[in-house]
């Protein structure tokens, strides 16, 4: 049996490729030394005499105070519960009128189908600000409520457009066979787009659940009652408190170093992301990839 023929690489081909592996392993570390640096500064113990660097590569010293701290405190509890339900229920809404609204602009004998286009295209173009939004928020008297925070972003023109690419790729052939079978569109959707679409409306979800998570400022406009507060409202009062040496907040965490404590405090926030990211990760390239192509 023949053997495959190998291509030799050239000399630039190989200065090429160590290149490249010497720019990858570099953007490795500078990823790796803020993510370590704060692994290491939230362990560190109350009393904390080392430099910066040292304790850095003192594992031996590390101590769990802060998020002994932070796990026994109520009020971070609340925080990142409340973060958990912003998450879960603006994924929900938002994918509940986001799929819909993307399937009746891909298809394309739909009776206003431009005007809809128009419609959703004209706000992200002229965005109206955030004084209008507020007035509405307000005038329906959603202040207060966790749907505050992701009914004004339900619906992302970006996205829709995304997933509105990824439809319109799929072979008009498989909508048709459901449609002469007597499928109404709502069936045509839910049996023949959806199974299809797993990977672009994976990423998605991915997109309105990371920008839910770390959401700042909807929670700061809408909540002003403190026990609705998620965690990026919390990680704030806590900077503003060590900051200004007003310690009401930080106290409340006992005795763990205040350096600790927000170390500790951004680490388990970012906890539900990093254990998502890992399952849908390959959804996400696919999705990414074949909803920009087609769009």
């Amino acid at each position: 049996m023949e053997k495959p023929k190998t291509v030799k690489l050239t000399a630039a081909d190989r200065t090429f490729y160590i290149f490249v592996n010497v720019f990858l392993v570099f953007i490795g570390v500078v990823i790796f030394i803020p993510i370590w640096s704060t692994i290491s500064q939230s362990f560190r113990p109350n009393g904390y005499m080392y430099s910066y660097l040292e304790g850095m590569f003192r594992p031996w010293d590390w101590q769990l105070d802060a998020y002994k701290a932070l796990l026994g405190n109520a009020g971070f509890i609340s925080a990142f519960w409340n973060s958990l339900k912003i998450l879960i229920f603006g994924v929900f809404t938002c994918l509940f009128f986001s799929v819909p609204l993307a399937y009746c602009m891909s298809v394309k004998d739909l009776p206003g189908q431009k005007i809809l286009t128009l419609f959703i295209l004209v706000p992200y173009i002229f965005n109206i600000g955030m004084i209008p939004t507020y007035l509405v928020i307000t005038g329906l008297h959603l202040t207060n409520h966790l749907a505050a925070v992701f009914i004004p972003g339900a619906v992302t023109t970006y996205n829709v457009l995304i997933l509105r690419g990824f439809f319109e790729g799929i072979p008009e052939s498989l909508k048709e066979s459901a449609r002469i079978d007597g499928a109404p569109e709502w069936r045509v959707l839910l049996s023949i787009i959806l199974p299809l679409s797993k990977p672009i409306i994976l990423t998605i979800a991915l997109y309105y659940g990371v920008t839910f998570w770390n959401d700042f400022m909807h929670p700061m406009l809408y909540l002003t009652n403190s026990d609705l507060n998620p965690l990026p409202i919390l990680l704030r009062n806590i900077l503003l408190a060590s900051g200004m040496n007003e310690f009401v907040e930080v106290n409340a965490f006992g005795n763990a170093p205040v350096e600790a404590i927000k170390a500790a405090s951004v680490l388990l926030s970012a906890i539900p992301m990093f254990l998502a990211y890992p399952f849908i990760q390959k959804y996400f390239t696919k999705g990414t990839m074949l909803g920009g192509v087609k769009g």
